[in-house]
């Protein structure tokens, strides 16, 4: 089993910028065995995927509406997962979700995401 738990979001005016962390916990594979993913879910609105890394951090999807804004980057050794959000709009407003895949080191993609973490609201006012 394991433990996601997000936090860095919060209000910020449209243009601004905010960093999203998710430490990882509980389980006994070790971190750098999952891909990671940030999803988020607006209000009324289906969940979707915003960005993914692979187990090392060499390789990165990102969805067509933060392409350019948006970086997600991993440190292994902290167990941790970042979402790094520039030039903020007001529809990237949502509840803010990492997840994990368990990939075992392989290369495998989609991922199949089986962990979740509660959320993070992020709110951008224009």
């Amino acid at each position: 089993q394991v433990q996601l738990v997000e936090s860095g979001g919060g209000l910020v005016q449209a243009g601004g910028s905010l960093r999203l962390s998710c430490v990882a916990s509980g389980s006994g594979r070790t971190f750098s065995k999952y891909a990671m993913g940030w999803f988020r879910q607006a209000r009324g609105l289906e969940r979707e995927v915003v960005a993914q890394v692979d187990w090392s951090g060499g390789t990165t999807y990102y969805a067509d509406s933060v392409k350019g804004r948006f970086t997600i980057s991993r440190d292994n050794a902290k167990n941790t997962v970042y979402l790094q959000m520039n030039s903020l709009k007001p529809e990237d407003t949502a509840v803010y979700f990492c997840a994990a895949a368990y990939v075992g080191y392989s290369d495998f993609y989609p991922y199949e995401y089986h962990y979740w973490g509660q959320g993070t609201q992020v709110t951008v006012s224009s």
